[in-house]
């Protein structure tokens, strides 16, 4: 029997796109929750936002956070809800932009 594939959703798509423009900051959890670590880290260091911290819990897993003006949020939710963050709204393109880029080549 044939395996179905999950779809993707494309507004978690285009999220996920725009995510890969922010700094990034890995950093392992020690002894603290993964959240703990993330908000420990961000203020040990004065990170401004946005940023994406990647904390890894064990060898196996690693939580994905955003630090946006608002807080700190789970990556996931930030993907599918990319319109809700104003600092986010700058790394977008406008759609016009991207039609002028190809028209004059």
């Amino acid at each position: 029997m044939a395996r179905r594939r999950k779809r993707k959703s494309r507004r978690r798509q285009e999220g996920r796109r725009i995510l890969e423009h922010v700094p990034q900051f890995s950093i392992e959890s020690g002894e603290d929750k993964p959240v703990t670590a993330a908000r420990k880290f961000i203020q040990a260091e004065g990170i401004l936002p946005p940023a994406l911290l990647l904390v890894k819990r064990n060898e196996h897993t690693t939580d994905r956070y955003f630090w946006a003006e608002k807080g700190l949020f789970g990556a996931q939710y930030v993907e599918e809800n990319h319109f809700l963050f104003p600092s986010l709204r700058v790394l977008e393109t406008p759609p016009g932009q991207e039609q002028l880029a190809v028209a004059s080549r």
